[in-house]
């Protein structure tokens, strides 16, 4: 089998066979699993069982730090926000500068979701830890299955070229330090307001945050010139596609089409990402879709599950979705423009 069938199989099978996982189990915030798997299975070879443990201990420290957070928002409220802000900076820094992905997004998640989680109920927060532990764990475990199924070539100067359309998803261009500190400070200004927000309204405005931190990742990987059709594009055809996935699912609804039909979106997805569907969009585009349509679909079935009213809950959420992302195509363009201003005051003088 060609490897770009085996990367565009693994891809697809990685994420169904999370999902079909954690909803049977079932986990907190199932749809978690998923999400990690199609991270996870797009940035490489799966993790071992040395690296799983090292990162959820990393994962336990970085989602433990917003817990220490939590008493500091209800007594010294000024003070948190700033800690928020610098972890936000760090995370970005991380991510942006060293390339760490992973743990730059779980430090975010942690200084945002679970602190603000914890200003309602602190076992809100231990749960919500719980299951991003085992989220990562399940879609670890999946990525790897998977790969034991559709496996790389063995190393070969030849796979290392085809290693590039990989690379490009995570690290598309290399930056000075001054730009890429830049970007980690445009990142920050982008997750802020939404933390803001969230701290309104912690169960309400959950999803939005996750938004705001894939959003935050994807505003490091592009310039001002094409913020616009990537983040607002990625964003609307994730809900497109959560609402062409929601109604194929109504019907027939048990968890083996769940598994089905998001195995044939995925498929889909990584057709797109891998270029076998000819696209003009990158590939980090078509995975920020996914992540989207998944960060919309997965509340929409917890909504359905508990009886609450899934069409009004879904609108709602949709639009919160599309004025997070047009607030952080604006910041990205004003925040060019001031930087740009200030380059060329120092230029001249």
């Amino acid at each position: 089998m060609p490897i770009q069938a085996r990367r565009i199989f693994r891809l697809s099978f990685a994420p169904a066979l999370a999902l079909a996982l954690a909803y049977a189990i079932p986990i907190p915030l199932p749809f978690i699993a998923p999400l990690f798997a199609f991270v996870l299975t797009v940035m490489g070879p799966p993790l071992g069982v040395k690296k799983l443990l090292g990162l959820i201990l990393l994962i336990m420290m970085t989602l433990g730090m917003g817990l220490l957070l939590v008493p500091l928002l209800f007594h010294f409220q000024m003070t948190a926000l700033l800690l928020v802000l610098i972890g936000l900076y760090l995370s970005s820094y991380l991510m942006v500068n060293l390339n760490k992905n992973l743990p730059g997004t779980f430090l975010a998640m942690g200084v945002t979701m679970i602190s603000a989680a914890g200003t309602v109920n602190f076992s809100l927060s231990t749960m919500i830890i719980q299951a991003l532990i085992l989220g990562i764990t399940i879609a670890t475990i999946c990525h790897s299955f998977s790969f034991l199924i559709f496996p790389e070539d063995p190393p070969s100067p030849k796979n290392q070229l085809d290693e590039k359309e990989s690379s490009e998803i995570n690290d598309p261009e290399i930056k000075t330090a001054a730009q890429s500190n830049w970007i980690a400070i445009r990142s920050t200004l982008i997750v802020f307001p939404a933390y803001l927000m969230l701290l309104s309204n912690p169960l309400a405005y959950m999803p939005i945050v996750m938004k705001a931190v894939s959003l935050s990742q994807q505003a490091s990987t592009i310039d001002a010139k094409s913020a616009g059709s990537e983040l607002i594009g990625s964003t609307i055809l994730g809900g497109v596609f959560s609402v062409l996935f929601w109604f194929a699912l109504g019907m027939w609804t048990n968890l083996w089409m769940f598994f089905l039909w998001m195995l044939v979106i995925s498929l889909y997805f990584a057709c797109k990402i891998y270029q076998l569907i000819e696209t003009r969009f990158p590939a980090s585009f078509w995975l920020n879709t996914a992540i989207t349509m998944l960060i919309m679909l997965g509340p929409a079935v917890e909504d359905s599950a508990t009886g609450k009213d899934v069409y009004a809950a879904f609108f709602s959420r949709s639009v919160l979705l599309i004025l997070i992302t047009l607030y952080a195509i604006v910041a990205i363009y004003f925040l060019e423009y001031l930087n740009t201003r200030f380059r060329t005051k120092s230029l001249a003088s």
